[in-house]
């Protein structure tokens, strides 16, 4: 296989609760001019950017999008995750139970009183269901939904504490199925200190799809047919990649996601605001118009979300990255450490 996108990870390396506090994380260096690789914690970001540099983060919200209940035609149990509403208010999930549902059938959502009533299936299977009461997403799944955390965290199974450590702290747009995980290294605090450090921030907004999980089952990862998600890309922060770039600072895009908004927006004139659905598909070799350096978490293998992060730092010096995380037993996924590529 041409990219690094394949590795073995033990099952104990993979965090099932984030760090006691969110910038106590480790954060691997991996230095792209020099082939170094350095460890630190997070906190020490500040000090491995220079001042006039920019980070880039996406401010897009988690939706509490997972649903569990019982049938109330049957008792029997259901569950289903919250994808989209439609024009006509009609709730698109990737839901399941045992049997096959007749439209018309009512679904109780626990604790309730909520239930979300079948109206029928999108060409790829989704239900389709009208919420009881009415009301927005927002308001609704507030008050009945839960965490949507990934099947590698605890089984899917939501604790108290994953309604504030799954989100960041500059969360803004509800929209996202799964955190934009870099982003939760983030505290106050650490943001006023990079400040200090005339370290600037913009945002961009991607909403994170069910997609992002997807795995490149092709070994021509070329032949992958990638999810679409929406972003914004607002003319104030091209404004401030502008003037980042100008001054001779980097543009550090937070996670994968902000990577793949600004490139999205990039054009080979510069970059411009966009907003709408993004299809980009970021894997080597990819020539980055927007991006100079990324701070990510450790991804699942075979992932969309691993080629981009070899597309910046290269396959064979992303391999030595992930081995030696693996070997210094760093802590992977959405909860785990961080790497900066720089």
């Amino acid at each position: 296989m041409s990219h690094f996108f394949d590795y073995h990870l033990p099952d104990r390396l993979i965090a099932q609760h984030p760090a006691g506090r969110r910038d106590e994380s480790r954060l691997l260096v991996v230095r792209r001019t020099t082939g170094e690789l350095e460890h630190h914690v997070f906190r020490d970001l500040p000090d491995l950017l220079a001042p006039g540099d920019l980070l880039v983060l996406n401010d897009t919200k988690v939706l509490p999008a997972r649903v569990v209940g019982r049938r109330e035609a049957t008792g029997g149990k259901w569950e289903g995750l919250f994808l989209r509403a439609t024009e006509e208010g009609l709730w698109e999930l990737l839901a399941q139970t045992r049997g096959y549902p007749r439209d018309g059938e009512a679904f109780a959502v626990e604790p309730g009183p909520f239930r979300l009533i079948l109206r029928g299936r999108t060409p790829d299977r989704h239900w389709l269901m009208d919420p009881d009461p009415p009301g927005t997403p927002d308001d609704l799944l507030a008050r009945f939904g839960q965490i949507p955390l990934p099947p590698y965290i605890r089984k899917g199974r939501e604790e108290p504490a994953d309604r504030e450590r799954y989100q960041t702290v500059f969360a803004r747009v509800a929209g996202s199925v799964a955190a934009p995980t870099a982003g939760l290294h983030f505290t106050p605090e650490l943001l006023a200190r990079l400040a200090a450090n005339g370290i600037e921030t913009a945002r961009v907004t991607l909403h994170v799809g069910l997609g992002t999980f997807a795995p490149v089952k092709a070994d021509d990862p070329a032949a992958h047919a990638i999810h679409r998600e929406w972003c914004d890309v607002s003319q104030r922060t091209v404004d401030a990649v502008r003037a980042c770039r100008a001054r001779g600072g980097k543009v550090v895009a937070v996670g994968t996601t902000a990577a793949r908004a600004l490139e999205s927006a990039a054009r080979p004139d510069g970059l411009k605001p966009y907003r709408g659905d993004t299809g980009l598909y970021v894997y080597p070799p990819f020539d980055f118009r927007a991006v100079d350096a990324l701070v990510t978490n450790f991804h699942l293998p075979r992932t969309t979300l691993l080629l981009l992060v070899g597309a910046l730092a290269g396959d064979d010096l992303l391999r030595r990255a992930y081995d030696e995380a693996i070997r210094r037993e760093y802590r992977f996924y959405s909860y785990g450490d961080a790497m900066v590529v720089l």
